[in-house]
């Protein structure tokens, strides 16, 4: 069997859904199905093509085993719709030319957000008479409109008219969490569904093989200091001002700590939120290679994630929690709905506060600042808990039993 992913993005580019992906598809390839990969110049987050892909480099490669095949994408640092639409609608255009030259596949999986390559999707499939699988890892465009970040009207019906019409051509619908199958599930009862949650590669997140990094040393952090630990995307649908306001709450607590790792549309407001209220509580870093990041969750203390306080995020899962629980880390969690109930009820992995509640966030993290024993006990619970329910070895091999029960032609 021959499976094609298409995904706008990849590694080398660094975030969850190149990470998730590439995993999953270097577990499937191990197994036996025949994977490769169309995606585009690796561009993100910084909006530029990386240096060793420009001039026409690098189009074919293999990473980890993985034959990965790119197409040109219009990049621009500008955030205006316009931008931005024409940076989806270049690769919808340049991944069906360059796709329908790759041979037929069994099954072509697409990954949504961006919605819009659902259009290249579709035809491929069909030119490659390949089963189109729609892999939907936030449901697009009901967040953007929710979020504010689309809200021309005409654009919203494109947009939902081409959700329903890829969900109908789909053979099967794979969503992240439970709640993304549940809503499309009540919306298309027709539709043929199947959870493919996120995980963890348990033995790379692993706190007794990864060695002890300086990140406190190098970003001048003591032993005594608590580290509350927020790494990911600095966007709009996080709601990290929170964070800075629960800093503000304990600016005169001198031993916790707020460090926020990364780069998004939030984080220049962000760090004015920071300097309005003279904080030094709260620390911006860069963001880093996947390499660096179990020596980094291991020195801190706390994994923080939060969303904003809306119905849509009732089933979502950041992807972040993940690579946390495996580093026996206890979580501070303002998400509420299915990541609760897995992680805090449970697990019994961390605790809950109402998201964007920042005095609640406040009273939370001062419990977990001052109770050493309470931290241990809930990031043993957390390591065992996504050993058994999120380890993605298991994830892929029930993921290749569900394709092989899908009838043939």
């Amino acid at each position: 069997m021959r499976l094609l992913i298409l995904t706008q993005y990849y590694p080398p580019e660094i975030g969850a859904p190149q990470n998730r992906l590439h995993e999953l598809a270097v577990r499937l390839k191990a197994k036996g199905l025949e994977t490769e990969v169309l995606t585009a110049l690796p561009n993100y987050p910084k909006m530029e093509i990386q240096e060793p892909y420009k001039n026409g480099k690098n189009r074919e490669e293999i990473i980890d085993s993985i034959p990965v095949h790119r197409s040109w994408i219009y990049i621009s640092k500008s955030k205006g719709i316009i931008s931005r639409l024409l940076n989806y609608f270049s690769f919808v255009w340049s991944s069906y030319w360059r796709g329908r030259k790759l041979g037929n596949f069994d099954f072509l999986l697409v990954e949504s957000p961006p919605l819009f390559l659902g259009y290249s999707a579709m035809r491929l499939a069909k030119k490659m008479n390949a089963k189109l699988i729609f892999n939907v890892s936030d449901l697009w465009p009901e967040s953007a409109e929710k979020l504010g970040i689309i809200t021309d009207k005409r654009l919203l019906k494109l947009a939902y008219n081409l959700e329903a019409k890829c969900y109908r051509r789909a053979t099967l619908i794979t969503g992240q969490t439970e709640g993304i199958v549940n809503d499309i599930q009540q919306r298309f009862p027709e539709a043929s569904l199947y959870w493919l949650p996120n995980g963890v590669d348990v033995d790379f997140y692993d706190p007794d093989k990864v060695k002890p990094s300086n990140f406190r040393e190098k970003n001048g952090f003591t032993s005594q200091d608590v580290l509350f630990f927020y790494g990911g995307i600095l966007g709009h649908a996080q709601g990290l001002e929170v964070i800075v306001h629960a800093a503000n709450e304990l600016k005169d607590q001198v031993n916790i700590q707020f460090i926020l790792q990364g780069s998004g549309p939030e984080k220049d407001k962000l760090m004015k939120l920071k300097e309005d209220f003279k904080l030094n509580n709260v620390h911006f870093l860069d963001p880093v290679s996947k390499i660096e990041m179990p020596g980094i969750v291991k020195a801190v203390d706390v994994a923080l994630v939060p969303l904003k306080n809306l119905p849509l995020f009732q089933g979502a899962i950041p992807s972040k929690v993940f690579e946390a629980l495996s580093m026996k880390k206890p979580l501070l969690l303002g998400v509420d709905g299915e990541a609760r109930k897995h992680f805090i009820e449970k697990a019994e992995a961390g605790l809950f506060f109402e998201p964007e509640n920042a005095l609640e966030l406040a009273k939370q993290a001062k419990i977990l600042a001052l109770d050493e024993s309470k931290r241990r006990v809930m990031g043993d619970n957390a390591r065992k808990y996504v050993e058994l329910q999120f380890n993605r070895n298991k994830l892929a091999a029930s993921f290749l039993e569900k394709l092989k029960e899908i009838p043939k032609p």
